[in-house]
């Protein structure tokens, strides 16, 4: 796979939450670090995705906002 999206990191499918058009797909990228990416089930489908596989959480964005608590 290329792909010039630099924010690319990879990791292992924990869990896939089905709705009736998207998916919630759960990726661990460290122990304990899990991202959530929502995605058609069409997507599921086609890229083989299951819990146990190995898979890329990509960021692709022209803004990162950054929050500190007072």
């Amino acid at each position: 796979m290329i792909i010039s999206a630099r924010n690319q990191l990879k990791g292992r499918v924990v869990s896939i939450t089905e709705g009736s058009v998207n998916s919630v797909v759960a990726i661990e990228i460290a122990p304990d670090i899990v991202i959530q990416a929502v995605v058609t089930k069409r997507a599921v489908d086609e890229l083989g995705l299951a819990v146990g596989k190995e898979a890329y959480a990509i960021v692709k964005a022209s803004q990162v906002m950054v929050a500190v608590d007072h």
